[in-house]
């Protein structure tokens, strides 16, 4: 039985959004996921390389586990217009296919520098799921982090939320190096714009 469908509404995606990036009409999309038209060697792989998994993946669920695109890297101090990579330098990595994270759209960076070496070592791949309602964020969860300077420039990590005495919420660093150890406040500063893209929910290490 295909996994068309499942994949696409992990991808976040609509039937409509699919078939006309893949140049299909929607009834024959709809046929076509439904199990009603057969999927094609060459469909296969516009329809994988599209969702970003194997082609395989969309006939089996391999051992239950998913597939993830490395998108990006997280690293404190590194500014930039964006932290989204050329996707010629994207690759994938697998997860458990875990009940609770069905349905979720989920997104992975590797870690580069100091910023998050307690936890994760450079080279870590951090998985998150997208946070739908900022009111679900949990104390002594890790999420991924991105700062917005009022020139533009970006900068995204990995941080714990942490609570105070006060009910203040704080974005705490997990590192050995001494320039990344300062605690941010969650509302930020005057100059800061903080936006919390998602909670961490694996991590993986990329072989070499």
């Amino acid at each position: 039985m295909l996994r068309l469908k499942k994949i696409r509404k992990e991808r976040g995606m609509t039937q409509a959004q699919v078939a006309a990036l893949i140049g299909l009409d929607l009834t024959n999309y709809n046929r076509l996921e439904n199990g009603k038209t057969e999927l094609t060697y060459s469909r296969m792989q516009q329809l994988a390389k599209l969702l970003h998994v194997d082609p395989v993946d969309l006939l089996t669920n391999r051992g239950g586990t998913r597939t993830v695109a490395v998108r990006a890297h997280v690293q404190a101090g590194s500014w930039s217009e964006a932290t989204e990579w050329p996707e010629e330098d994207w690759y994938e990595v697998s997860v458990p296919d875990a009940d609770d994270l069905r349905g979720h759209e989920l997104y992975a960076a590797e870690t580069r520098g100091t910023s998050m070496d307690k936890v994760y070592p450079e080279g870590t791949v951090v998985v998150f799921a997208a946070l739908r309602d900022p009111s679900d964020m949990q104390v002594g969860r890790r999420y991924i982090v991105e700062r917005q300077r009022a020139d533009g420039l970006r900068e995204a990590t990995v941080k714990t939320l942490a609570q105070d005495a006060a009910g203040k919420f704080w974005l705490m660093p997990e590192s050995t190096d001494p320039r990344h150890q300062a605690p941010i406040e969650l509302n930020g500063g005057e100059e800061d714009r903080i936006l919390i893209l998602g909670r961490v929910v694996y991590s993986v290490r990329r072989e070499r």
